[in-house]
Parts: C-alpha cells; sequence; structure tokens
C-alpha cells in the first residue's frame, strides 16, 4: 500500500510533490508564471498536511519549476464574487504550514509578486538570486495584501513595510537580504549548491527536535518576555524531554560519537 504522501502527489496537477532524502520537496508547477489559483492553493495546502506525524521528515523545501516563483493570485479569483474562497484557500496554506511545525526553506530565482511574495514570507528561511524581486502591489488594484500587511512588520519593520504597500514598488533580492526578508542570496549558478547545503546541515538533526524549535520560536513572536519565556520552557520540559533522541544526543555526546537518531 503507497504511503500518504505518494497518494496526495499522484492527483497533483499544478504543484510537483516528493520526499526525498526525508526532505519533502514542492514545486509550483503552473505554467508559465505559477499564478495561485483556489485548486493550486488546495494542492499546496493538502501536500503540506499529508507529512503530518511524519517525524522523520526533517524539513520542507518549497521552489518553483517556472521562471517565476508566483505571479500571484489569478484576476479570476480575486474577484468579489470569489475572493472569500480565495482569502480561505490562502490562509489553509498558512494554518498547514503552522500546524506542521517542520522548517519550511523557500527557494526564489524570480519574481515573487502579490500573494507570491506572501507565500515567501511564510517561509523559515529564504534563499534568493539576484533574478529575484518580491512585490505587493495591490494598491495598484484598489486592494491590500491581507496577509503582507500583518506579517511584514515584523519581518522587515512597519516603516519599509509602509514603503512597499503604499507605493507598490519592488524589493531587490539584495535589498531583500539586508533587511532580513531573505536570508542568502547567490549566483543562480550556484544555487543548487547552496540549497543542498543548508537541506545537509538541517537534515543532519532529529525531526521532531527541530518541529519543536520551530514551534517555540514561531509562537513566541510579539508574545510578553515572560508568557514567551514559560512557553517555552513548557515545551522544553513537558514534549522535548519525553523524546527518545534527547536522550541519544546525551549519550552520543558523553561517547564521543554522532547521535543515531529515531526521530521519536
Amino acid at each position: 500500500m503507497g504511503s500518504p504522501t505518494t497518494a496526495v502527489s499522484d492527483q497533483l496537477k499544478f504543484i510537483q510533490f516528493d520526499v526525498v532524502n526525508l526532505i519533502a520537496r514542492i514545486a509550483l508547477n503552473h505554467p508559465p508564471y505559477n499564478v495561485l489559483t483556489v485548486p493550486m492553493m488546495t494542492e499546496l495546502a493538502q501536500s503540506i498536511e499529508s507529512l503530518n506525524g511524519r517525524g522523520d521528515i526533517k524539513c520542507i523545501l518549497l521552489d518553483s519549476s517556472q521562471k517565476a516563483f508566483s505571479a500571484g493570485i489569478s484576476l479570476e479569483d480575486s474577484k468579489a464574487d470569489r475572493v472569500f474562497q480565495t482569502l480561505d484557500s490562502f490562509t489553509h496554506i498558512f494554518q498547514a504550514i503552522r500546524e506542521i511545525s517542520k522548517p519550511l526553506i523557500v527557494v526564489v530565482n524570480g519574481p515573487a509578486i502579490g500573494a507570491g511574495s506572501e507565500l515567501v514570507a511564510f517561509g523559515d528561511l529564504v534563499i534568493a538570486t539576484p533574478n529575484a524581486k518580491f512585490a505587493q502591489p495591490e494598491v495598484k488594484m484598489g486592494v491590500f495584501p491581507p496577509f503582507a500587511a500583518i506579517m511584514l512588520p515584523q519581518l522587515i519593520g512597519p516603516k519599509k513595510t509602509y514603503e512597499l504597500i503604499l507605493t507598490g514598488q519592488a524589493l531587490s533580492a539584495e535589498e531583500g537580504l539586508r533587511l532580513g526578508f531573505v536570508n542568502r542570496v547567490v549566483p543562480e549558478n550556484e544555487l543548487k549548491a547552496a540549497v543542498e547545503d543548508i537541506v545537509a546541515r538541517i537534515g543532519e538533526f532529529s525531526g521532531p527536535v527541530l518541529e519543536m524549535t520551530k514551534s517555540v520560536i514561531s509562537s513566541s513572536l510579539g508574545l510578553p518576555w515572560a508568557e514567551a519565556m514559560k512557553r517555552s520552557s513548557d515545551i522544553y520540559l513537558n514534549q522535548l524531554m519525553a523524546l527518545e533522541d534527547v536522550q541519544e544526543g546525551l549519550r552520543a555526546v558523553l561517547e564521543k560519537r554522532k547521535p543515531v537518531w529515531k526521530n521519536k
């Protein structure tokens, strides 16, 4: 019997999805510009959800099979009679990413516009080339970007958020790096090696430990220090310390060897 991952990937039309060497790889695949439609966003959310319970999966790698990363929401799905379903579908992706709590690496080698740029903002690590640019041009169409409006102030600061959203001007990869929106900018011919380097580093560690670490960081953002520390301590004492991998990690240090993770 096939795995849930295989069952999902066999039915996909707008994304490519596979698990290779304990890394879940998802590529946006809706030529030519990866315009986000409700069916495409549903596929993306369901693919991420299919990884629930897979403690062996170390991280999720999201990139594009096209020259563009994504041109954002389709015009059809932006119309007033369909926008509720569209916003619900995009929220579904965000919820799937938050609930699974696996590190999300986003690779950008072209324009990420509108909801495409918001999708990049969901990433924990963003690797880009000089071909990448990030823009929230929604104001030009008489609307505002609902996710960027609340996410960008934490990522790049309120002043730059106002500038980007109120003018619709694009952010270059280098400026994104300077502002902290992007982790690394590498030449296109070095992109694959840079991605594989980060994936290999993360892949050395225990899957559940990575999940808990991300959960603490993401759930603590914006909380008062005392509340955030209480939440972190609770996860550390009541969830982390119950893992077999914690004991294995301590034994490996004492025995001066590499740990052999059970991912549980």
